[in-house]
């Protein structure tokens, strides 16, 4: 598998971006976050998205240029509508202002609906943890139905992230979870490979728990609610608050949203620790249970408990010393795809 030296697989990643029409501003944001999300070690989040998105800015299913448009702004609250702008620039954006808010405000809260894709949600958290300030962010798709409500076998939400990040005295503690068994991505990814789950992770049509991909892909069936057959009721209830969060408080969701090409709505709130107990009462707490979770006997010796985020943490200073990992198959397509636009190709 090729190593490529950040910088230079995010000026590759701005180049193809450019060349799909994509105002460089944005494109430079978009390949920052893309780029991030491979360094972290979320590969269906990261550069393997460039052809799709090449694809929907031809399409113009997502802006090339322009900026959101401010719905409601009342400093502590505020709701954009992203018009189709590109997610990573759009919650870039909205973290960065809730960031610079919340230390005088204390909680600040966003809303954001009509946005192209997010990418990896756990790659917005480090703006607010490298501040010592806390963040959490929930995406969903209203113009799409990938999961049934838990008990039904109709397809009605999507997968729902739900990420939040916390400042520690090392590493940040960083979660990034779906509110399904897997992912809408992971699911194409595999059907298209001819894969199957390892385990019964979906249901057919008519509510069979199955391994097979295709049942969502080609027959109308439906991703599992995280808890599976058994315990779905839980995923289907934190989906519901990823849903009711971005959709009801941006003010577009399932109730006016027609099925159709990508359109997700955000929730977005950063906390500064300093406006509650303090910051150093928190991070007294945070480092005791980073601490005390770290040290906690292991089922497998050889593999002791890690907090969410150190794997991440690990993974992100490697890229950074030796170089972005791509799948030699993925490599191969970008570059097919760079030369035929007259892009530059990186040295790997």
């Amino acid at each position: 598998m090729p190593r490529v030296a950040a910088p230079d697989l995010t000026a590759f990643a701005l180049a193809l971006l450019v060349s799909g029409g994509l105002d460089p501003d944005l494109a430079l944001t978009t390949a920052e976050v893309l780029v991030e999300g491979d360094m972290i070690g979320h590969d269906t989040h990261g550069v393997g998205l460039l052809p799709w998105y090449l694809d929907e800015l031809a399409a113009g299913h997502m802006a090339r240029s322009g900026d959101p448009a401010v719905v409601s702004d009342r400093g502590a609250a505020f709701v954009w509508d992203g018009r189709l702008l590109p997610g990573a620039v759009l919650l870039t954006r909205a973290m960065d202002l809730a960031c610079d808010r919340a230390v005088a405000l204390g909680v600040v809260t966003a809303a954001i609906h009509s946005a192209h894709h997010t990418c990896a949600l756990a790659v917005f958290l480090r703006r607010a943890t490298d501040r010592g300030l806390i963040a959490q962010i929930s995406v969903s798709n209203p113009a799409a139905a990938r999961v049934a409500p838990f008990g039904g076998t109709r397809p009605l939400l999507t997968p729902n992230p739900l990420a939040a990040g916390f400042p520690t005295s090392g590493d940040p503690i960083l979660v990034d979870v779906s509110s399904s068994v897997t992912t809408t991505t992971m699911t194409q990814t595999l059907a298209r490979e001819g894969g199957r789950f390892p385990e019964a992770w979906v249901l057919t049509a008519d509510g069979q728990p199955s391994d097979d991909p295709r049942e969502v892909t080609e027959r109308g069936g439906s991703i599992m609610p995280l808890g599976g057959a058994l315990k779905g009721h839980k995923g289907f209830g934190l989906a519901l608050i990823v849903e009711l969060l971005g959709q009801g408080l941006s003010g577009r969701g399932r109730a006016n949203v027609a099925p159709g090409p990508l359109a997700q709505s955000a929730f977005l709130q950063v906390i500064d620790p300093a406006a509650f107990a303090g910051a150093a009462a928190f991070a007294e707490q945070a480092d005791h249970l980073a601490a005390a979770s770290r040290a906690n006997p292991p089922a497998d010796p050889d593999r002791p408990v890690r907090m969410p985020g150190d794997a991440a943490s690990s993974r992100r200073r490697r890229a950074l010393a030796d170089g972005v990992p791509v799948a030699d198959a993925l490599w191969t397509r970008l570059s097919a795809l760079a030369e035929a636009r007259g892009v530059p190709v990186p040295r790997a």
